[in-house]
């Protein structure tokens, strides 16, 4: 390579795509750090990167909250996405 980003190349997404953000973890995973994808709830997007990554999607709802443009919830399966939401997966803390 050329030093240039090893990310994947993507069309300009339409204007109802959800734009997924990645954490570090996550985009060792995927090796990239973000994505557009159609999806119009998060159980559609877990979907969509499951067909991408196979288990990504079951992994993420497993073990992450997810923010939708900014507000984390910890149950959003069937939270709807609106169109062109900024979605981030966040990590479960555990302590003991």
């Amino acid at each position: 390579m050329d030093g240039a980003s090893e990310q994947p190349e993507q069309a300009v997404p339409s204007a109802t795509a959800v734009r997924v953000i990645f954490g570090s973890s996550q985009r060792e995973r995927t090796g990239c750090s973000e994505i557009y994808v159609e999806a119009s709830t998060v159980r559609r997007l877990l979907g969509e990167l499951n067909d991408r990554w196979p288990g990504f999607g079951d992994e993420l709802n497993e073990q992450c909250a997810i923010a939708i443009d900014g507000h984390i919830l910890s149950d959003a399966l069937y939270e709807p996405l609106p169109d062109r939401a900024e979605v981030h997966f966040v990590p479960a803390i555990s302590g003991g």
